[in-house]
């Protein structure tokens, strides 16, 4: 026999399924199994795949062959020759060399990634063949993990070079059709609504006169919405008809003016402050209305606050809003919470349309009654009738904006229609 080869011997005739059959080498059995098994590892790594190693107390080698759906006569050319494995090293170099070879030879991600699979995947030959090292005599595993880590280094590095090359084929193909030349596609410009353009102008004009922001809460309590403004309980602001109450009492507020309560419970005069945000009330939504708006209130209160100061900083905001030109009226009106007590027009001018007066605010003096109130919560009279005087005003954004811009319908402002706020852009 070839020095070179393991001869499978039958037993006893024909080689079946779950029939012993002796491996010999030089026409001998082996007498002792576990060299071989150390030398040639991978050998029989390969027969465990097929087969079930049987090692009798002789120490002779059997393999038992079993099929897993039927017994049936294995074909002859299982009985020829074997080749005998070379040494661990080789075998090692071989794998990395087969490996290397897959890897160069793929063509697309898919291919490289089965080469990945059978090579270091979980299942590949360098994987099966690194769990072999609990079979190796000690003195020669620093040198097979040694191997064993090189080829695994070369083949990770070798995927790593091939998925780079792949990918800039891949980059190259997709950019082949497109000229780099031509200008790009323009982004879309964003920019704020103009409700809050609106805001940010006011909240500066208003700043440079002195005003400091303040805020509160939007679900109020009818003390600071109406109480504390001396609002009568049968005022009209106060059925449910016109303000959205909770069922726990409280409020959406109707305007902000309970922040000018709030601030006056906390701090003590000289108080001036602005308070922008939203307020609620049941309107008809229309061209001129809604029933959630944008609202902007002041406060001043000081000693010798006056009437023309009322008159003298909000004639300023206007101007400086709109222009010096702007016209600007103050009638007569009634609020609970000040007295004397006005309302200001602005005269809109649109293109094509004839100039015409829109309310845009509502102003007056403190009520003292609003003083007497707060000093009661406060339990002082920090805020006494006789010696402090102050000036309120309130309003409306949204209206600030139709002036600015010229805005016909106010419903504009909330329907999020991208041809109507481009403009703003």
């Amino acid at each position: 026999m070839d020095a070179n080869r393991l001869q499978l011997n039958p037993s006893n005739g024909p080689l079946y399924a779950g029939i012993p059959t002796i491996v010999t080498y030089n026409g001998s059995n082996f007498a002792n199994l576990v060299p071989l098994k150390y030398k040639y590892p991978l050998l029989f790594a390969s027969i465990r795949v097929h087969s079930r190693l049987i090692i009798q107390n002789e120490g002779a080698l059997f393999l038992e062959w079993q099929n897993r759906h039927q017994t049936k006569l294995l074909p002859r050319p299982l009985l020829s020759a074997i080749p005998l494995p070379p040494p661990m090293n080789e075998q090692i170099a071989s794998i990395q060399s087969q490996a290397l070879e897959l890897i160069a030879t793929a063509t697309d991600e898919r291919s490289l990634d089965d080469a990945r699979v059978a090579s270091i995947g979980k299942k590949g030959t360098l994987s099966l063949a690194g769990a072999l090292i609990k079979d190796i005599p000690n003195e020669e595993k620093a040198a097979f993990g040694q191997s064993l880590n090189a080829a695994r280094t070369a083949i990770t590095s070798a995927i790593d070079e091939k998925q780079a090359a792949l990918q800039e084929v891949a980059d190259k193909a997709a950019l082949s059709g497109i000229d780099l030349t031509l200008p790009a596609r323009a982004l879309p410009t964003g920019g704020l609504h103009p409700l809050t353009l609106i805001r940010d102008e006011a909240i500066q004009i208003l700043r440079r006169m002195g005003f400091a922001l303040a805020e509160g809460p939007e679900i109020e309590d009818e003390y600071h919405c109406f109480d504390a403004l001396n609002t009568p309980a049968d005022h009209p602001a106060r059925n449910e008809k016109d303000t959205f109450y909770f069922n726990s009492g409280k409020l959406l507020r109707t305007h902000t003016s309970s922040v000018q309560i709030r601030t006056m419970e906390t701090a003590a005069p000289p108080i001036r402050i602005i308070a922008p945000g939203s307020a609620y009330r049941r309107d008809e939504i229309d061209a001129t209305h809604l029933s959630v708006f944008n609202q902007l209130e002041g406060l001043f209160v000081d000693t010798d606050v006056t009437l023309p100061d009322l008159k003298g900083t909000l004639e300023y905001f206007f101007h400086e809003m709109f222009g010096t030109s702007t016209e600007v009226r103050f009638r007569p009106h009634f609020f609970p919470f000040t007295e004397p007590s006005f309302e200001i027009d602005v005269k809109l001018q649109i293109k094509g349309q004839p100039p015409r007066w829109i309310e845009v605010a509502g102003c007056g003096m403190v009520d003292p009654a609003v003083f007497e109130s707060i000093n009661a919560t406060r339990k002082d009279n920090a805020l006494d009738p006789t010696k402090i005087t102050g000036f309120a005003f309130g309003m409306g954004l949204d209206r600030l904006a139709m002036i600015r811009w010229g805005i016909r319908d106010i419903r504009l402002l909330i329907e999020n229609d991208t041809r109507f706020l481009s403009q703003f852009a």
